[in-house]
């Protein structure tokens, strides 16, 4: 324990001794059953965190496992638009329900409980953490064997809340090619050795365009670093996605779950084997 340790284990970083990190992991719904949690971060906004979490959850459920995103994002939630979800969640005595995709996927985000889902939402820090606790006790997950965390960016309050509150099994952490952003990743991972939760994969967003007319693969960001960026923390996977119009277009329409491409399958794959 510090000097400078004021006994709050919830508002604290630090990996001391004195900490009891099975205190610290908030109860689901009694009516719920979740095998495994895994969360997806980024160091910095705009490198498609949400993509990345909504094809990771679609991919699972193509796997034959039951799939579902909590939306921790509660400033810019935009996993609902992905899977053309609207209206409001509805709820009973017991909790709330998520809502299904066309597939199955359950989602909950906030934008499925504001009037508007343009409504802006603002709220301070111990607010924002405290809807997300509320996201994963006061909702009933139904039978769900993989449920992805759809982080907001950075390492602030929400973060470290759901590190601590959750009982994350592992990080996937998504970034782009620019140089300044593998620093920024390098932030987001040793956050997550701090919190002593493994990373299980890299996955770089925007990493290339593949030529319609030629074929071939232009680094409109500059040239990857990805491998490099791995093997300096021990990352066992990473996997890239391209600038692709028609994934674009996917998500505007609500039609992730109708994607084409295998850029995610085997890291799925992988991370679906966490233990």
């Amino acid at each position: 324990m510090s000097e400078s340790c004021g006994g709050d284990c919830s508002s604290c970083a630090e990996n001391c001794a004195q900490r009891d990190k099975e205190s610290l992991i908030e109860k689901p719904n009694e009516l719920s059953v979740i095998r495994n949690v895994i969360a997806v971060i980024s160091g910095k906004g705009g490198v498609g965190k949400s993509l990345v979490t909504s094809l990771l959850a679609v991919n699972t459920q193509r796997e034959g496992f039951n799939s579902a995103v909590l939306d921790a994002d509660l400033t810019g939630p935009s996993i609902p638009k992905s899977f053309g979800l609207k209206g409001r969640l509805g709820g009973n005595e017991y909790g709330l329900i998520p809502a299904r995709t066309k597939t199955g996927i359950q989602v909950v985000s906030l934008n499925l409980l504001l009037e508007n889902e343009t409504d802006p939402v603002v709220w301070r820090g111990p607010i924002i953490a405290g809807t997300v606790k509320q996201f994963w006790s006061d909702v009933i997950w139904n039978d769900v064997d993989f449920m992805y965390v759809d982080m907001p960016p950075g390492t602030g309050d929400v973060p470290l809340t759901v590190f601590q509150s959750l009982p994350v099994k592992g990080i996937v952490v998504v970034t782009s090619p620019q140089e300044l952003v593998s620093m920024i990743v390098e932030k987001a991972v040793n956050m997550a050795k701090l919190m002593d939760i493994p990373v299980l994969g890299i996955v770089e967003n925007m990493s290339y365009f593949k030529c319609p007319d030629c074929g071939k693969n232009h680094y409109i960001f500059g040239e990857s670093r990805l491998e490099e960026l791995a093997a300096a923390h021990g990352i066992p996977r990473v996997a890239r996605i391209p600038i692709d119009p028609k994934l674009a277009a996917a998500c505007d329409k609500g039609l992730l779950e109708l994607y084409e491409g295998d850029w995610l399958d085997e890291f799925t794959k992988g991370v679906t084997k966490v233990k």
